[in-house]
């Protein structure tokens, strides 16, 4: 019951922060709004964020972790309409704002998938947000990179063949993850589990049946595809390798845990299907 309310929460707060995106809509209703929005539409903007975190707090402020919840839900749905506004603009900024939308809904995504199909594994961390230093600095550093040669080099920022083909990785690779955490249902988590729970259950069907972690092969190709649709070349390479790197080590810690859990089973399911990553083949039991 808990979870749904979790779950509920967190959509009608990222519907509700989504809504910023609706603001030049009911600015055309009238030529006075419309003059009004044309000339200080970041005012508007932020009086509808200052607004949001009213409701927001208005109603779920008497409970601590339900206010939470809601605040990162709102803030991740105002990211999300925000970027639809850029990506709609008529700006050399159009292809940031793809990558907005795409980073607030993955985020928001995460937590909400996980509230629906694994609640007792559900928290504040399953949005994401505080993932690790390493993240944090690699987001800073392709917004940093995008800055900057979007000043010098402006015409970099608009092959659009390129941020279409990130941006169907991005979509690509967001369903691939959703797809898996559903079809895994109450045995997938974002953590690495070092015992095995009650009604762990090894998942060999769907998805499962093509990747051992499509989970992973889902977010390895989403994170390239951000930094093709921001067109940013040094970060694409930095990506790359450094997704490439965690994963490697990523799964390797994990399969010997699955090992552990699973025993033949896993290992006659390491025979039949790969990884799903280029180059990383796991952990292998010696024999």
């Amino acid at each position: 019951m808990a979870a749904s309310r979790d779950s509920q929460t967190s959509l009608i707060c990222f519907c509700l922060g989504s809504g910023v995106c609706l603001l030049p809509l009911f600015a055309y209703l009238s030529f006075l709004i419309e003059s009004l929005w044309n000339d200080h539409y970041i005012y508007l903007i932020g009086s509808y964020v200052i607004a949001c975190n009213a409701i927001i707090a208005g109603v779920y402020i008497q409970n601590k972790d339900t206010y939470n919840n809601g605040v990162r839900a709102g803030f991740l749905g105002i990211c999300f309409g925000t970027g639809l506004l850029i990506s709609l603009s008529d700006t050399s900024w159009v292809h940031f704002g793809w990558y907005i939308t795409a980073l607030a809904f993955f985020h928001w995504s995460e937590y909400y998938t996980t509230a629906v199909t694994n609640p007792k594994a559900l928290s504040l961390e399953s949005y994401l947000l505080d993932h690790s230093r390493e993240y944090k600095l690699a987001a800073l550093a392709s917004w940093t990179e995008f800055t900057i040669e979007w000043f010098i080099f402006p015409s970099l920022k608009q092959i659009r063949y390129v941020s279409l083909i990130g941006l169907l990785l991005v979509i690509g690779g967001e369903f691939l993850r959703k797809l898996s955490m559903v079809t895994a249902n109450t045995n997938f988590n974002h953590y690495v589990q070092h015992t095995k729970q009650a009604g762990h259950s090894l998942v060999t069907h769907g998805v499962y049946k093509f990747f051992r972690h499509p989970s992973y092969v889902g977010w390895f190709y989403w994170s390239i595809g951000t930094q093709l649709v921001l067109c940013n070349p040094i970060c694409l390479a930095g990506y790359t390798a450094v997704s490439w790197r965690f994963f490697k080590e990523r799964i390797f810690e994990e399969e010997m845990y699955l090992l552990n859990f699973f025993g033949e089973e896993y290992i006659d399911y390491q025979r039949k299907v790969g990884t799903g990553l280029p180059f990383i083949k796991g952990f292998r039991a010696q024999v």
